[in-house]
């Protein structure tokens, strides 16, 4: 987390991946240090043994320590062996790093690396929380993962199925893009986030939800579910208002080819099959049993197989009465008093979790 309190979704490296790393960039050093050192020796073969002795001391000192940290300060902490790794040199608040960077962790990890062959570097990285070794916490950087695979942590969740359906008729139309980005990016990274950050972000944005669409939240639902269910219901009504355009349009053009005697129309009773199979495919409610969501008031009287798969979502009541998600998950007395008719309370309707 940064001083503006933005948290940040960096991916410290791991000990072994940095190793390799730097066991790469180390073959390469001294293999350009080897022919440098043979092509000096053959030039300097006339000069005195002082004069040797200062070009290789220079030698060491611009092949072993200012070419790392040339090549850092260039490529912006993306070295040859990071490169390889997937890894990158970053500062702590996750920018670009500079030339005062490199320099400080090219003059430590003389000692670090070259002089204690590595061995002080391993124990700091294990000792730090972020696998920082000496260097990087003098230079106020972090080694971080730069390719992740993009199918981990990328996926919206669905909403719970109880909660399916229930805000057909609340008004979205104040909310602004801003906030249905930051909504969609936290769902899709909630479960990469620590769980005390993670609510306290899903009863902001919750907060902010209903700020914007003038009703209160129900009481008793998770935040973070809260905010699946009003996200599903938004590109659900995406979804039909997308597909009637296109019947419509389709139901002109079918129009005028029955016109000039060609089949092809589209009626009024396809279009509203149409619209109302894309809804309840966004929702949940076509294919129930393969997915293993029980219908929306069904919840208690669901197979147990069904309730295991909903378990997988992420939104079931644990043995504890949270949920996998790290929320507090709604008893069956909530969930009743949730589907009967009463008035909607008035706040937020977010209790912390126990």
């Amino acid at each position: 987390m940064t001083g503006d309190a933005v948290v940040l979704g960096l991916r410290p490296a791991k000990l072994p991946s940095r190793a390799l790393a730097v066991a790469i960039d180390l073959v390469v050093v001294f293999a350009v240090y080897l022919m440098v050192s043979i092509g000096l020796a053959v030039a300097t073969a006339s000069l005195d043994e002082a004069a040797v002795m200062a070009v290789s001391i220079a030698t060491f000192l611009l092949v072993l320590v200012g070419a790392p940290i040339a090549v850092e300060t260039l490529s912006h902490g993306r070295s040859l062996g990071k490169l390889a790794c997937g890894l990158r040199v970053v500062r702590d608040d996750g920018g670009p790093i500079r030339f005062r960077h490199a320099l400080v962790r090219g003059a430590m990890g003389v000692v670090e690396i070259l002089m204690s062959f590595g061995v002080i570097a391993c124990i700091a990285s294990l000792v730090s929380a972020r696998g920082r070794r000496i260097g990087d916490v003098f230079a106020g950087t972090l080694v971080i993962r730069e390719r992740v695979p993009a199918s981990r942590g990328m996926v919206m969740p669905p909403p719970p199925p109880w909660l399916v359906g229930r805000f057909s008729e609340l008004d979205l139309s104040a909310v602004p893009d801003d906030l249905w980005l930051a909504i969609r990016q936290y769902l899709t990274r909630m479960r990469q986030l620590d769980p005390a950050v993670k609510w306290s972000m899903a009863v902001r944005l919750a907060g902010d939800l209903v700020a914007c669409t003038g009703a209160p939240a129900p009481e008793g639902v998770p935040p973070a579910a809260f905010l699946a269910a009003v996200v599903n219901e938004r590109q659900a009504r995406d979804a039909r208002r997308a597909f009637r355009a296109g019947a419509n349009t389709r139901a002109a053009a079918g129009g005028s080819s029955q016109g000039a005697g060609l089949p092809g129309a589209v009626g009024p009773d396809a279009i509203a099959a149409g619209a109302a199979a894309a809804e309840a495919a966004l929702s949940g409610r076509v294919g129930a049993g393969t997915l293993g969501f029980a219908a929306p008031g069904a919840v208690g009287s669901a197979p147990a197989a069904e309730r295991d798969a909903t378990a997988g979502a992420g939104w079931a009541a644990g043995p504890l009465g949270v949920t996998s998600a790290g929320e507090p998950a709604p008893g069956p007395s909530s969930r009743a008093a949730a589907e009967a008719p009463q008035p909607r309370p008035q706040g937020t309707g977010f209790a912390p979790p126990a």
